[in-house]
């Protein structure tokens, strides 16, 4: 924040740098939509060493089940479907 109090315009998002979105084959990052439709334990590990940042895997109990449940609730899409059942929402 510069001295307005204001943040500095420019630089855009801090993880932005996408990883490839497969789902077949030995260096898949997700999983189809029949076996969950989230990220592997590989997709996860490239993302957080390509960005800098900490995705965890689902959680089944806790805080961040109930955030990501509520959250979800409108996703009616088959990858949305998938990943609350994933999550057991």
């Amino acid at each position: 924040m510069g001295k307005t109090g204001r943040r500095k315009s420019g630089g855009g998002r801090r993880h932005s740098r996408p990883i490839r979105k497969t789902t077949k084959g030995k260096g898949r990052h997700y999983l189809p939509v029949n076996r969950g439709a989230g990220m592997t334990a590989a997709g996860r590990k490239a993302y957080n060493a390509k960005n800098g940042s900490h995705l965890k895997a689902p959680q089944a109990k806790g805080p961040r089940h109930k955030s990501f449940c509520a959250r979800s609730r409108s996703w009616t899409g088959e990858r949305g479907k998938a990943a609350r059942r994933r999550w057991h929402c």
